[in-house]
């Protein structure tokens, strides 16, 4: 790592000094500045496609111990930078098949290590949303007003097919910002699966014949995916069965007269959430800055799961369409439930 002297200026004034490391800022790197309290699996944390256009800062203090290990890699690494506190150039794990700096340079990602992460992370939750720059010279910080179609960026340009070695339902899955891990959970569970555009509509998705649809988690504000959401409402009238996550149970929501709400600083990271259905508590990893507002849930939808720490909406299930939803990464429980619901185990 080369030790050059890089900053993070916030908007409301504030600026964080250390050393440099990844990609070089050639132009200023900015966008919302969110932190992740993950203790591990930093390599998914960054390819993460719910952080497009977000600058991470990781709450525990050495990164990079372990390394990179491909596999681990859930997709093209779409965030506009990486805080630490501590960065490790030397990982020792038998998977490792490069440093983070080497994996940063790769994919243009700048980051900034040495970061005093706690004291930015309590600025962080104090105040809300903050936009941030990572700049090689504070003087050069710039802040864009515009606001960026970010799903557009993640999801895929056409209709790919990720098959199962031993398919057994054919699904869809509109793609938001979809993970290589959820497509293995699925493809486990004998699930082919053909990823479909976010732009796709309703007659296209119905068209591919889906015992199933799926609507994947994904980055930015649900509101301004209203087109979508008119799309998803047409295909939940069908009573094909659906499932979605993340951005996707946004949608979803949005889709059935439901309302989203802006989180003062987000869940990113693993976090207590109560299944009512189940009675008990169970932590789940999420990585949201949006949730759909417990006082304007949709009239056919009840909550399925809250958030313990803020009570805020972590799950739906509703009647007069074939539809659950979830707002944290879904677990084996949820990929089987969707699959018992188009009449597999």
């Amino acid at each position: 790592m080369t030790a050059a002297n890089r900053y993070l200026v916030l908007e409301n004034g504030s600026v964080f000094a250390g050393q440099a490391f990844g990609s070089p800022v050639s132009t200023c790197a900015g966008g919302e500045i969110v932190f992740s309290t993950n203790m591990t699996g930093f390599t998914e944390t960054v390819s993460d496609p719910s952080h497009c256009g977000q600058i991470v800062v990781q709450t525990f203090p050495l990164v990079g111990n372990y390394g990179v290990n491909p596999a681990d890699v859930q997709a093209t690494p779409k965030c506009a930078g990486y805080v630490v506190s501590q960065l490790c150039q030397t990982p020792s794990h038998f998977q490792s098949q490069g440093t983070f700096d080497a994996f940063f340079v790769q994919h243009g990602i700048p980051g900034l290590a040495g970061v005093d992460t706690r004291a930015l992370t309590k600025m962080i939750r104090n105040a809300g949303q903050l936009r941030g720059v990572l700049a090689d010279n504070p003087a050069d910080a710039m802040f864009r007003a515009t606001i960026d179609d970010f799903i557009a960026q993640v999801t895929v340009s056409e209709p790919k097919l990720a098959p199962a070695d031993a398919a057994k339902h054919n699904v869809v899955l509109w793609d938001f910002g979809v993970k290589a891990s959820e497509l293995r959970e699925l493809n486990a569970r004998g699930c082919n699966v053909t990823v479909m555009p976010a732009s796709s509509t309703a007659e296209q998705m119905l068209a591919q014949q889906p015992q199933g649809v799926l609507l994947s988690a994904g980055p930015g504000n649900p509101a301004q995916y209203a087109a979508i959401a008119e799309e998803i409402a047409k295909v939940a009238k069908t009573g094909v069965p659906v499932f979605a996550w993340g951005m996707g149970h946004q949608l979803l929501a949005m889709a059935c007269g439901g309302k989203t709400e802006r989180l003062p600083y987000g869940h990113r990271g693993g976090y207590s959430v109560f299944d009512h259905a189940a009675n008990k508590t169970v932590i789940y990893h999420q990585n949201h800055g949006y949730a759909v507002a417990m006082n304007g849930l949709p009239a056919n939808a009840v909550a399925s799961h809250t958030n313990v720490n803020d009570k805020t909406c972590a799950g739906l299930d509703y009647t007069g369409i074939n539809a659950f939803s979830v707002q944290f990464e879904p677990a084996a429980a949820q990929f089987d439930r969707f699959v018992s619901m188009m009449g597999g185990k």
